[in-house]
């Protein structure tokens, strides 16, 4: 789901449609950590569990950069900006550099979960 997200949001970004692109991009953020989750056998129903979770339990324990941290949580808040503040101006910049971040976080996720299913294989 993760890829297809970012996937949508490049499409959306090509298209200047920024709003649903930044919000595309963010749901490729939550989905590549849902799939952690996933591994880990845990799930939440609200945004902000599942943010929390991934922030103490693979950003306090220094599996991934602190830069992530902020990453989800700017997306999850400009996400919400775009998706319920009527007169939230998004620029071409924004949507960007959300879809930047979001090809960065994704990228990184899969390797780190590839890397398991490695390790994983070997035991």
């Amino acid at each position: 789901m993760a890829k297809e997200r970012l996937s949508s949001a490049k499409l959306l970004l090509d298209n200047r449609n920024y709003k649903d692109s930044i919000g595309r991009s963010y749901y490729a953020i939550f989905m590549a950590v849902r799939a952690l989750l996933a591994i880990d056998g845990e799930d939440f129903s609200r945004h902000t569990g599942v943010i929390s979770y991934f922030q103490r339990t693979y950003i306090k324990t220094k599996i991934f950069d602190v830069k992530y941290s902020k990453y989800i949580s700017e997306a999850f808040q400009i996400r919400n900006n775009t998706d319920y503040a009527d007169f939230y101006i998004v620029s071409k910049e924004d949507a960007e550099e959300q879809y930047r971040r979001a090809v960065e976080f994704y990228e990184l996720i899969e390797k780190y979960l590839t890397s398991l299913a490695q390790v994983n294989k070997i035991e």
